[in-house]
């Protein structure tokens, strides 16, 4: 067995599992890894401004492969750097990678620089913190945090490096080494039946789709059952674009709010719902009572303890959900089982032409649901969105429609402000071919401004469609319950931040718009000018301040501002 570095063999571990990209800032403490990258040339590597933005960028290129992404830190607080990002993947069930480097060992215990333990404090926000203490054990360390990172429920590692073990060799053979395998959780026959009796015994089912069935790859299967029974299709907003938008069986997104009236409606009136690797969050159940009402639940997870986390379904299965979807289809197969809901269907198709919301303001100020009505009608289902969090995700929730699978990608639970541009960055890395479009406000436009740096070192192209209210908008519109309007309003001079000029100062470009007349062909030039420059472009929308999300407490009392 040859003897080498083992950096060496953990890059050549990085390239076998699949990675091709790393984002990352290197410092002192990390440095024999990155002689090791730099020696082997098969992974490309995008120096970041801060590492908060690697681990957003990891994240991005992972929702968008479905392979585990790599963001790479110095010690100290380049690891509490990457607390928030690990959080955000942990939240969503990413799978990402993050490692850091770390003072000599013999150093840990005497407040060395940069040196703190990084382990326990990213343990609450990772499947798995470890500090590799043993140079001979780094390679299968390596190798069970991705096998980790991809089992059942997806998420976030973190391998800390401390410097005098990165600069060991050790004997290791990359030609007769693989990753481990990753175990198929299949569901239980008895309980697949048992869930088709329930579906075939409802009258009003509703299938709800989160997103699991993004991650397992499931959305023809979802699909193929949905035709076969009539059953109708609700998404989370984790699951939008697990199943296409325009479909008959289509039936929107329920939720107090990112919902449609219509969705909402249609979930009150279901007798039974069949959700597929969602965990029923607050901002989609919203009051319990409401939610659950009279109706069967059957829950189907990858991870057993979300089974009865939040309430306890009429029937629980553990399963990987292309695996369930494909059991059940058997199931059906083998009944030869013929099932007629037209009624049902009808009725959710009653719902969506009496139910809409209204998107076509011709008034200035402009009308957030202006833009996303622009948006639909200017970009292919083969686009890819990012979107973060405040009242421009609500209504790109409400309004914008996705078709495919993780061509819709939204920090869902954690919702750090920021993360847009560097998940736009890994997004674009990962299918350099695709158009990527981020819609951002103008507070979290600032969070991470100064990783559209990155984006104009690597020519890394998209656009960014800001909503712009010069407002922290969510909060200003919670705040309304507290009879104030206290210390959210970011506006001063004529328009604030002028956020052209910051796109200006990274070397990018952008525009403002203030007329609903003139949203499509700025959007339209901000397309072609980032192909032409091969830089991130901005359209900065400035919208009604004042204008507010449709909202409630429950599926049933949704407040509706814009009127029908």
């Amino acid at each position: 067995m040859p003897r080498i570095p083992v950096m060496q063999a953990v890059v050549e571990i990085l390239a076998s599992e699949g990675v091709d990209t790393a984002f990352g800032c290197p410092g002192a403490a990390i440095l024999p890894l990155y002689q090791a990258m730099e020696r082997h040339g098969g992974i490309e590597h995008l120096v970041v401004r801060h590492e908060e933005g690697a681990t957003h960028m990891a994240d991005g290129w992972a929702r968008t492969t479905g392979n585990v992404g790599v963001a790479i830190g110095t010690s100290g607080p380049a690891g509490t750097n990457m607390i928030t990002g690990l959080y955000t993947a942990q939240a969503d069930s990413i799978p990402i990678l993050c490692i850091t480097g770390q003072a000599v060992s013999s150093k840990l215990h005497q407040e060395a620089f940069q040196a703190v333990d990084i382990v326990e404090i990213a343990k609450p926000v990772t499947k798995w913190a470890v500090q590799v203490k043993e140079a001979a054990q780094a390679p299968w360390i390596f190798r069970e945090a991705f096998r980790i990172a991809r089992s059942g429920r997806p998420g976030p590692v973190l391998i800390d490096l401390p410097l005098d073990v990165q600069k060991q060799e050790i004997e290791w053979d990359a030609s007769i080494d693989c990753p481990l395998p990753v175990p198929v959780v299949t569901p239980h026959r008895p309980r697949v039946e048992r869930a088709l009796d329930l579906l075939l015994a409802a009258e009003r089912p509703v299938i709800l789709a989160g997103g699991g069935v993004v991650l397992s790859e499931a959305a023809d299967g979802l699909r193929e059952l949905a035709e076969r029974l009539g059953v109708p299709v609700q998404v989370t907003l984790m699951g939008k674009g697990s199943f296409p938008e325009d479909h008959e069986l289509f039936a929107g997104m329920a939720g107090i709010q990112t919902s449609q009236r219509w969705a909402n409606a249609a979930f009150l009136e279901a007798d039974l719902v069949l959700a597929l690797g969602a965990r029923f969050g607050d901002r989609h159940t919203g009051a319990l009572d409401v939610y659950r009402g009279d109706r069967k639940f059957i829950h189907v997870d990858i991870e057993p303890t979300q089974l009865g986390r939040v309430f306890g379904p009429d029937l629980g299965i553990v399963a990987d959900v292309r695996e369930f979807l494909h059991a059940l289809l058997d199931a059906v197969r083998n009944r030869e089982v013929v099932a007629d809901r037209g009624v049902w269907v009808k009725r959710i198709g009653q719902l969506r032409q009496e139910l809409p919301r209204r998107e076509d303001f011709e008034t200035t100020p402009i009308k957030a649901p202006r833009v996303f009505k622009e948006i639909n009608e200017l970009f292919g289902e083969e686009t890819y969105f990012v979107t973060a969090i405040g009242l421009y995700q609500i209504w790109s929730g409400q309004f914008q429609q996705a078709h495919r699978p993780r061509h819709y990608q939204v920090c869902g639970q954690a919702g750090p402000l920021g993360w847009e541009i560097p998940a736009a960055i890994g997004v674009k890395k990962a299918k350099p071919d695709a158009e990527v479009v981020g819609i951002v406000g103008d507070y979290s436009f600032q969070f991470l401004v100064e990783e559209l740096a990155v984006a104009a070192q690597y020519d890394v192209p998209f656009v960014l469609i800001m909503l712009n209210n010069e407002y922290l908008g969510l909060i200003r519109q919670a705040e309304r319950g507290y009879e104030m309007n206290f210390e959210v309003d970011i506006h001063y001079d004529q328009h604030g931040t002028d956020n052209v000029k910051i796109m200006a100062a990274y070397g990018c470009t952008g525009t403002r718009v203030t007329e609903p007349g003139d949203i499509r062909s700025s959007i339209e030039w901000a397309r072609k000018e980032a192909e032409r420059t091969s830089r991130p472009v901005l359209v900065e929308i400035m919208i009604e301040r004042t204008g507010n999300a449709a909202m409630g407490t429950s599926l049933a009392n949704v407040v509706e501002f814009e009127g029908a």
